[in-house]
């Protein structure tokens, strides 16, 4: 008896490992989806003369994950004429105002362009000046972007901007005379994907300017 026993469960542990080998054991459960990165927004500050100016910036469904100089309910900053500031809490010297978040969801998109690989760079550079960047603002974003983005075959490249405005609104003090929020949401393509072109509006750059570059990546 007990060597039927013995053989009942050796033979018992063969059929559990062959059913292992055949429909590889429990499944696991899905990885949860990535949640959209809104990476490395910079605003940057071009009054008319040397003034002191506040900048709040409100996050609707997301949070931040890292702010320069540190966001305090707010940043305050002494801005020049060329850019530079000089934040108020510090007293350090900036080139602009710098920060992450992570967003809970992004709202869908149904227009954009469909981008290759070998064509991003300078198809963004050709955008992002049209949209009415300075050289030395979108290559900055350049430097950021398009290494982040390498990994993609294809790209689908979205330039936000009601959406953008609503998920992040900023207030800036005293009021500027142009503001320009260039904000891309980057999604990886297989590359047969069809998306209605965007249409997009150059900036007129004037008085106390404020420009904004950033980017989202969604899943």
């Amino acid at each position: 008896m007990k060597r039927v026993l013995i053989i009942a469960t050796v033979l018992l542990s063969a059929l559990t490992l062959l059913a292992a080998m055949i429909w590889g054991g429990p499944k696991k459960p899905e990885p949860e989806p990535e949640p959209p990165l809104t990476g490395k927004p910079v605003i940057y500050l071009y009054p008319t003369e040397p003034t002191v100016v506040d900048v709040t910036l409100e996050t609707i469904g997301a949070r931040f994950t890292k702010t320069e100089p540190e966001y305090d309910n707010g940043w305050r900053v002494l801005a020049h004429p060329d850019g530079k500031l000089i934040n108020m809490a510090d007293r350090k010297e900036y080139p602009y105002l710098f920060w992450e978040a992570v967003n809970d969801d992004w709202p869908p998109f149904s227009d954009g362009f469909l981008v290759a690989r070998e064509n991003l760079e300078e198809f963004l550079r050709e955008k992002l000046s049209f949209l009415g960047l300075l050289p030395v603002e979108y290559e900055e974003f350049l430097d950021y972007w398009v290494p982040a983005l390498e990994s993609n075959e294809y790209t689908i490249v979205h330039f936000s901007e009601e959406e953008y405005q609503n998920r992040y609104p900023m207030t800036v003090t005293p009021q500027p005379d142009s503001i320009l929020r260039v904000h891309t949401v980057f999604k990886a393509a297989a590359g047969d994907e069809r998306i209605a072109p965007q249409t997009l509006k150059p900036f007129d750059r004037k008085g106390f300017a404020v420009v904004e570059w950033g980017g989202t990546v969604v899943y």
